[in-house]
């Protein structure tokens, strides 16, 4: 397997440690360990493996599904990989809508032939035809995430159930990258809610700030599901005992909370950013979540040639389009702390203005 380096991992590599403001991350700012108990009790294994059947009966029961149909991950990250080894061999294809996390494509890169799909600026728009055309009798799989990184483009039920029939019809599987859902105030149906050829991958960073705590899952059907486990037992054997055990209480008593909290922080910050940019006469699609696809100033020869320069002067990370196939952008995160942001702006227009 001959992994491609992961572009926009390696550009924060680079500056996220040295830089005085991140203006770039993809999530929402990081919720504080003291919110919640921390004691697990012994530190063992997670048994059985695949995760405590009570958490994964009230993960299962958001989408329809049985506990059996549930795989807890170490991350949203480890549920698409198990999951792409899983249903993925030489010889098979894959259909992935584009610009996404690199993840989603270059992985599925390493093992299948894949087809990608753009998605068309600059509303974003997926054209269904050009997905139906991409398909091959070998197709098993269709890749989307929704909401969308780096663009913010929520796509409708419509889109998504047209897609689904598609997987449907070719005996294949629709799955969604879904990570960004909750920070909706009213989120479509998840994929896996469609039925069986539906597969839904999440985790508890994006939404409720809890990167660190590193927690995810899959839900598909059950031979997805036993499948993918097999691939979990050679890669963290279990998910964290901790990382479970915070992951029952956001996911329980303090769920609603956490969620409007997040909500709040992102519809605020988004205003303050759509002002911003108008001000600056710099164009973007309004996105749900908390990233936003800006065009890149046209006097920049390039994406990275612009947030090189910006971080490197302001001290300030944006993440350069290029890292997503698309050069004449740039990723702006707005899931920060809002006092952070305004001054990540304030540097941005100075930077801008002394041009």
């Amino acid at each position: 397997m001959d992994v491609p380096p992961f572009e926009l991992e390696r550009f924060f590599a680079e500056y996220e440690h040295e830089a005085d403001i991140m203006l770039a991350e993809s999530g929402i700012r990081s919720l504080p360990a003291d919110r919640f108990d921390l004691d697990p009790g012994p530190l063992g294994y997670v048994i059985p493996t695949n995760g405590d059947p009570a958490l994964r009966a009230e993960i299962g029961g958001r989408y329809g599904r049985n506990p059996e149909e549930v795989l807890l991950t170490v991350g949203t990250q480890e549920a698409n990989f198990v999951l792409f080894q899983s249903l993925l061999s030489r010889g098979d294809h894959a259909v992935v809508v584009t610009p996404t996390y690199q993840a989603l494509h270059s992985l599925p890169e390493t093992i299948a032939d894949v087809t990608r799909v753009d998605l068309e600026p600059p509303e974003w728009t997926l054209d269904m035809d050009e997905v139906a055309g991409a398909i091959r009798p070998e197709t098993e799989l269709i890749v989307i995430n929704n909401p969308n990184n780096p663009t913010g483009r929520y796509h409708d039920p419509e889109t998504i159930h047209a897609l689904y029939d598609l997987a449907v019809d070719n005996d294949a599987y629709l799955h969604a990258d879904e990570v960004y859902r909750l920070l909706d105030p009213d989120p479509d149906p998840p994929v896996a809610s469609l039925g069986p050829h539906g597969i839904s991958t999440a985790g508890l960073t994006k939404a409720y700030g809890l990167a660190g705590l590193r927690f995810g899952w899959l839900v598909a059907d059950e031979a997805v599901i036993d499948a993918a486990w097999r691939w979990k037992d050679y890669t963290t054997i279990s998910p964290s005992k901790i990382g479970q055990h915070v992951a029952r209480q956001a996911l329980g008593e303090q769920e609603a909370d956490i969620l409007a909290e997040n909500r709040e922080l992102a519809t605020r910050n988004r205003e303050i950013v759509r002002d911003f940019l108008d001000a600056q006469d710099l164009d973007w699609f309004d996105p749900v979540g908390v990233n936003g696809f800006v065009e890149v100033p046209p006097e920049f020869e390039s994406s990275e040639a612009f947030c090189r320069e910006f971080v490197e002067q302001e001290s300030v990370v944006l993440a350069p389009g290029a890292a997503f196939g698309f050069d004449g952008y740039f990723r702006i995160g707005f899931g920060l702390p809002t006092d952070e942001l305004r001054e990540g702006l304030a540097r941005l227009e100075s930077f801008l203005g002394g041009r």
